[in-house]
């Protein structure tokens, strides 16, 4: 499960940041390392949101700075489910 979200995560940076999906690692900060800005990240939430069906609150953004940290939150988040 968990290579799946990473795969999905990867799929939704890629398109909203436009950078290829081979340089997205689990390792990449989103914002240092793939260029998004607060607006990207904003997008980026909205479309994981809807992908997996659950809600990502402002306050829980603010711990998340790595692809992992999102496959991590996701995957928490949604076996609590």
């Amino acid at each position: 499960m968990g290579q799946d979200i990473f795969a999905i995560v990867k799929q939704v940076i890629s398109k909203e940041l436009e950078v290829e999906e081979e340089k997205i690692t689990p390792e990449s900060r989103i914002q240092e390392d793939l260029g998004a800005d607060s607006l990207d990240v904003m997008n980026i939430t909205m479309r994981l949101e809807d992908e997996f069906n659950l809600r990502i609150p402002d306050e829980d953004l603010t711990k998340i700075s790595t692809v992992q940290d999102i496959v991590d939150y996701i995957q928490s988040h949604l076996q609590s489910s």
